[in-house]
């Protein structure tokens, strides 16, 4: 009985949380402007509305420009934090570790009040480099955490046999530690970069006058002629967050089979 509760509530809990996911396709190929049902009929005239509105693609030029940047400052953060976490001990090292994976557990809304009234005490004008700030803020300890498992997993006998031969902790670690690591690292990249091209809430606070995607998207829905078009921008936005967390998903797992470890767990 116990278990068909739960069951039952974790049925309820995926339908509460994915019907509206699964909704936006719908109406993306609706032809209606009108947000309901019953349903009109098929049409693919908002993609084309959608492909042919600039600044659209202007907003998404200043995204993808701050998702790579983020997702490559923070991948590298991550892999010098994740390496010192897990391969040396020093004092204040767990009290540093939180701090640096604290983001995770502050509300994003803090966050971004935060940062804009330090920029704007020392007189930093908002701009796609200011977005790209918090967005490392809030995306590196996802790379820590990941690239940490991918760390701990390696086996330390390889590097002490790289030390035996003559190489230095340099050559080893470019030599026998990036290759072992390098799943972990693609996987790093591509969750940071989903996460900031999701990202709306810093991005509002910061970007000033330059147009990110989420804060055009959020801009389009106060015109209900626009919205149409906004949910075929989200499929497919969602349909490119499933391919990259797979993307993702997969070298983490292959990562782990690499260096012989135990899957406990991932994205999906």
């Amino acid at each position: 009985m116990k278990a068909r509760g739960l069951r039952a509530y974790a049925i309820g809990y995926l339908i509460f949380l994915y019907a509206p996911i699964v909704l936006l396709p719908i109406f993306a190929f609706n032809d209606s402007r009108i947000i309901a049902f019953p349903l009109s009929g098929f049409t693919t005239n908002w993609f084309t509305e959608m492909w042919a509105d600039r600044q659209l693609w202007q907003a998404l030029r200043n995204s993808l420009v701050i998702s790579g940047s983020t997702a490559v400052i923070a991948t590298v953060l991550g892999v010098f934090g994740a390496r010192a976490s897990t391969r040396y001990s020093f004092p204040g090292k767990g009290g540093l570790v939180g701090l640096i994976m604290l983001p995770l557990v502050l509300p994003e809304m803090i966050v971004a009040m935060s940062l804009l009234v330090v920029l704007l005490a020392i007189s930093v004008p908002l701009s796609i480099f200011t977005v790209i700030l918090g967005h490392v803020l809030i995306t590196t300890p996802f790379a820590v955490a990941i690239l940490s498992s991918a760390f701990q997993s390696l086996d330390k006998s390889l590097e002490e046999a790289a030390y035996d031969l003559g190489e230095g902790p340099v050559s080893t670690f470019r030599l026998i530690i990036l290759p072992l690591v390098a799943p972990g690292i693609i996987s790093s990249l591509l969750i940071c970069f989903t996460i900031s091209l999701d990202e709306f809430i810093i991005a509002y606070f910061l970007a000033g006058a330059d147009t990110v995607l989420s804060s055009y998207i959020y801009g389009q829905f106060r015109f209900p002629a626009k919205v149409p078009a906004m949910l075929a921008l989200g499929t497919i936005l969602v349909l490119v967050s499933v391919i990259l967390l797979s993307i993702a998903e997969f070298f983490r797992r292959r990562g782990i089979a690499k260096t012989g470890g135990k899957d406990t767990g991932g994205f999906l």
